[in-house]
């Protein structure tokens, strides 16, 4: 019978370095018996949920036999990529060790079950240039969840969403060049939770989903890129795919809880949720409002704006909470207040790395710099009509 080996990092194999392994955790500690792979341990068990691709194994813990060892060593990351990777399209998200369960099993089962991006694959379901399905919406006011009728279209270059099926009218029409997209499972309190962010003159709009499918809620993401992908390249037709790529949906750069004052600084710090999206600085009443009460843009720090650790002397802070930062623009100076240091230090960090970064041409001019107009004047509008905020 075949000898029981150590797992293969006692051999002479050599695991993957931290480009073959982009949604693991450096050094994984597990492998796949089926695909030649090293994996981490989140995903070894999405691994182990797929028929014919589920044998894994433990690289510490488990006994290895000869032929596995051999297997791994004849395969490895880097010739699993070439085969499975082949035709991976640009606007395809391709999750990291940090993004939520449901992208990386969809990336994984992209792969390895259907084998999306072979050489030989065929056309994909998110280059139809529309897409037309329920998805459960959250409603506006009453929290609840119903489900609505949304339209994608490359065409008309929209997402559009109605509250029936029939309805000959939507409810909302969305330019998907003003959309922003990110998984956000706590948030919404499901696995499968998306968050939709939009201008709505000039204003950020938000409105939370979600589908009882893992794929379909993916695959709708991943076409809503495709689409904004379209877009750009009709935009700027002397750009390449990889200098539009960073332009379709991100991740919100931060999240939490801060204390603000009122456009006076006399005003009590209230608690307010706020997110860091790029060069936005928006704060809500709570997590899932629908809009924005106020946005502070950030600019490039030769422009005037800047972001350091406490409050100016004399500013009366009524709040449980001590740790104060003060942004300041051309405008107006916005003052607010952090549970713990650790939480200041990391604010800090994005709004210096924010405001530390070049603007784009198109951050300076078209229609996001009047965007950036009228979302100041938005910030100051909010801020007269909510003076006790």
């Amino acid at each position: 019978s075949p000898t029981h080996k150590p797992g293969p990092q006692h051999t002479t194999i050599h695991k993957p370095g931290p480009q073959h392994t982009t949604t693991h955790k450096p050094d994984p500690e597990w492998g796949s018996c089926s695909l030649g792979v090293f994996i981490c341990l989140i995903c070894s068990g999405i691994h182990r949920n797929i028929p014919d691709i589920g044998k894994v194994k433990s690289l510490r813990l488990s006994c290895w036999e000869d032929s596995e060892v051999e297997f791994m060593a004849e395969n490895g990351n880097e010739a699993a990529k070439i085969k499975y990777e082949a035709r991976v399209p640009a606007y395809y998200y391709k999750p990291t060790h940090k993004d939520c369960q449901v992208l990386k099993e969809q990336w994984i089962k992209a792969k390895y079950e259907r084998m999306e991006f072979t050489q030989d694959r065929k056309s994909l379901v998110y280059d139809e240039g529309s897409r037309d399905g329920m998805l459960m919406k959250r409603g506006r006011d009453n929290g609840q969840f119903l489900s609505r009728r949304f339209v994608l279209s490359e065409r008309e270059g929209t997402l559009k969403y109605f509250t029936k099926s029939d309805a000959k009218e939507p409810k909302a029409v969305i330019k998907v060049d003003t959309i922003n997209a990110s998984f956000q499972p706590e948030k919404i309190g499901n696995p499968n939770g998306l968050q939709i962010t939009y201008l709505k003159d000039y204003s950020t709009r938000n409105i939370f989903l979600y589908h009882e499918s893992s794929k379909e809620i993916v695959d709708w993401f991943n076409s809503i890129r495709a689409v904004q992908l379209h877009y750009l390249k009709v935009a700027f037709p002397g750009a390449s795919e990889f200098e539009l790529t960073p332009k379709l949906t991100r991740n919100f750069l931060k999240e939490g809880y801060m204390e603000k004052t009122g456009p006076r600084q006399t005003e009590g710090f209230k608690k307010r949720w706020f997110t860091l999206d790029h060069r936005r600085l928006m704060y809500f009443k709570d997590p899932l409002d629908a809009f924005a009460k106020g946005e502070v843009f950030l600019g490039h720090r030769d422009l005037g704006y800047s972001a350091h650790a406490g409050l100016p002397s004399g500013t009366h802070s009524n709040g449980a909470w001590r740790h104060g930062i003060t942004i300041v623009t051309p405008e107006r100076s916005f003052l607010f207040t952090c549970e713990s240091e650790a939480e200041q230090q990391d604010w800090l960090k994005h709004f210096n790395d924010v405001t530390s970064a070049q603007m784009s041409p198109q951050e300076y001019s078209g229609e996001e710099a009047n965007g950036v107009a009228c979302v100041r004047l938005h910030h100051h509008i909010t801020d007269s009509r909510r003076a006790r905020d």
